[in-house]
């Protein structure tokens, strides 16, 4: 079952990624054009051309994505003593990491970052990494621990630390994996993306993982420097992961992998 969650996921996100559905709109427009006669074909084209102008001139993202990463902040005061570090994967760029055979950051990588400062602060705490290939073509790699373990070396991380579980390839298994090597009531920090924090939270709470969340990797702009400036691509930035969270958050409510549509930090 978790297989065919995972093929389904992938092969749906091909379709409704705004990128891609844009595109295959635009193909679909063409195809009307050539077959069926411009009549039919204007109105797939002009709400089309319409969707894509508005992303190439405004950060429309930010609107989606901004309650994603409001959602939980870094705490004020981070605790005396901790049970562990978590850094999901997603930081690494894995495809040019094995095309150039070097270790690769990409747009999360201040994941990274972000746990290497956690562990100088707490020196004897472990640091566990989770992450495998998100990707139908590349399983079974072995790879993504091995980038995640080069990169902390070159970060000065003393690697008898290093817990690496390469197996998940996605969020629900992250935390299914790494549930066995937990302390049961200990507390961890969890380092990832503002935006992927909340089902991330929602997924550990299920499994009764006691978690301080440290979202890092900001996607969106805060409202006064929202303007108009023509960047499709930076728009991007915000609106796939928004629209690709938001789906998803939905998706493991539904299947029950999430203890909320929408989780929040629990209170003690």
């Amino acid at each position: 079952m978790d297989n065919l969650f995972f093929v389904l996921s992938k092969l749906s996100w091909a379709v409704l990624s705004p990128s891609n559905f844009l595109i295959l709109v635009f193909i679909l427009g063409t195809l009307l054009v050539l077959f069926k006669g411009y009549r039919l074909a204007k109105w797939v084209l002009i709400p089309n051309a319409l969707l894509a102008g508005l992303v190439l001139v405004y950060p429309v993202g930010d609107k989606l994505i901004e309650p994603l990463e409001s959602r939980f902040a870094q705490p004020q005061h981070l605790p005396q003593q901790i049970d562990g570090i978590i850094i999901l994967g997603g930081g690494e760029d894995l495809k040019r990491s094995l095309s150039w055979n070097v270790a690769e950051l990409g747009l999360g990588g201040d994941r990274y970052i972000a746990t290497k400062k956690l562990a100088d602060i707490y020196p004897n705490a472990p640091v566990i990494f989770s992450g495998g290939s998100g990707s139908i073509q590349l399983q079974n790699t072995g790879s993504e621990g091995e980038i995640s373990r080069q990169l902390f070396a070159d970060m000065g991380l003393d690697l008898t630390r290093l817990v690496i579980e390469s197996e998940s390839r996605n969020t629900y298994e992250n935390f299914r994996n790494i549930q066995p090597l937990l302390k049961p009531d200990g507390v961890y920090l969890l380092v990832t993306s503002a935006f992927h924090m909340p089902r991330a939270v929602g997924i550990a709470q299920k499994q009764n993982i006691n978690l301080i969340a440290y979202p890092v990797d900001y996607r969106s702009n805060s409202a006064e420097l929202r303007q108009i400036n023509f960047d499709f691509f930076d728009h991007l930035k915000a609106l796939e992961p928004g629209w690709r969270e938001w789906i998803g958050l939905t998706v493991y409510y539904w299947t029950g992998k999430t203890s909320d549509w929408l989780p929040k930090q629990q209170q003690d």
